[in-house]
């Protein structure tokens, strides 16, 4: 029997969907299937990957195995009941294992987002699904790929050299890590790519504020972006191989603003080596370049309880904590639109650290087609 689901609008904000219906059953994401499962059950096929398979044991001593799945946008946890036809299945499943969850997805009130019990199915992906699956939705792919192209391009336009040659020497070294990286494991950018969709959206907006405030030094606005979550390479890095975000040692014991710190002062390191006769007549000197580069990243948090080792002392600083801040917290209100709880007509549960409940926002105003004459309302 057709069951009624959701396709992605090409038009969606930072990848959360803004969906339509259609009748028929389909390959969805998982986004899509939470999205449409908030206003009842729904069938539909999602291709996700391992992301870890727990065994675990009820109350009452009956085992089941929790499987958490992920794709390219989201994830999600599968209990498997040990009654569950697939029960052997699913718990000898290796972490990275690929596979296509086919069944009815519902929103349930005390453990959210879920396959109904029993009534789904499950299977190997072919390489051909795989291969496919790890490229990502299409208008995703596209978008990242979009902004990779607007963080190089918008490098070149660094006046500064000895800033443009380490925004280089970083790309160069560590690009391909950079554009798995995710920009948060949890609330924000949380997806494979999403750090350059975070360092994109950032350097946009200080190329726009810099038009309004003159007196900011764009080129070190730009490197400050470019570096301020470089740490996140190691802190929230992705698998070369799928949507499994790995923990390194480095990210743990050291954290993303120290290693970021190091990573400039290590080609800074070098590259003033490589061109000491060239830089030595540079004003402003490049001790205060890198002392004004360093400070930005250290001080992007915004608050020492917030974990930045400083607080943000010059006017880039500022900026550039308030651009992090704003894009971050913009994210999370489309990601809440999109998978929330509805409580009420346009009212949706809270998505923390957001402050409270979501409200969508106000609708821009529209021409009507026959606008009423004002004369007649006199």
């Amino acid at each position: 029997m057709a069951k009624e689901h959701l396709r992605c609008d090409s038009a969606r904000y930072s990848a959360f969907a803004a969906c339509v219906r259609f009748v028929e059953m389909d390959l969805l994401t998982l986004t899509e299937v939470r999205g449409a499962a908030q206003d009842g059950p729904i069938s539909a096929r999602v291709h996700v990957q391992v992301e870890s398979a727990t065994a675990k044991t009820q109350r009452e001593g009956k085992p089941y195995c929790e499987l958490v799945l992920a794709d390219a946008c989201d994830r999600m946890t599968l209990r498997v009941w040990s009654d569950h036809p697939a029960y052997k299945t699913c718990s000898g499943l290796a972490i990275e294992s690929f596979i296509e969850l086919s069944g009815e997805f519902h929103q349930h009130p005390q453990y959210g987002f879920e396959a109904e019990k029993n009534k789904w199915t499950v299977r190997p992906l072919t390489e051909q699904e795989k291969n496919d699956l790890l490229q990502g939705p299409a208008d995703l792919r596209a978008k990242q790929a979009a902004d990779w192209q607007f963080i190089s391009q918008t490098i070149q336009t660094v006046v500064d050299p000895r800033l443009r040659a380490l925004c280089e020497a970083f790309l160069k070294e560590w690009g391909e890590r950079f554009r798995r990286a995710a920009a948060a494991r949890k609330y924000h950018h949380a997806r494979r790519g999403g750090l350059v969709e975070h360092t994109a959206q950032m350097i946009r907006v200080a190329k726009e504020i810099a038009g309004v405030y003159p007196q900011l030094n764009l080129d070190l606005m730009i490197t400050g972006i470019l570096f301020h979550d470089s740490g996140k390479l190691w802190e929230n890095q992705f698998s070369e191989t799928g949507f499994v975000m790995d923990y390194d040692e480095l990210g743990e014991l050291v954290g993303h603003i120290s290693i970021g710190l190091e990573i400039v002062n290590s080609l800074w390191r070098k590259l003033s080596a490589e061109n000491a006769d060239g830089w030595r007549n540079y004003s402003p000197s490049s001790e205060d370049v890198r002392l004004h580069l360093l400070h930005l990243i250290g001080s992007h948090h915004g608050l020492k309880e917030l974990g930045s080792p400083v607080e943000p002392k010059t006017p880039e600083a500022m900026a550039l904590h308030y651009i992090d801040n704003l894009d971050s917290k913009l994210e999370m209100f489309a990601a809440g639109y999109a998978t929330a709880q509805p409580l009420a007509p346009r009212i949706f549960d809270r998505v923390r650290p957001l402050p409270g409940n979501l409200v969508k926002s106000l609708e821009k105003f529209q021409q009507t087609a026959n606008p009423v004459n004002a004369d007649k309302l006199l």
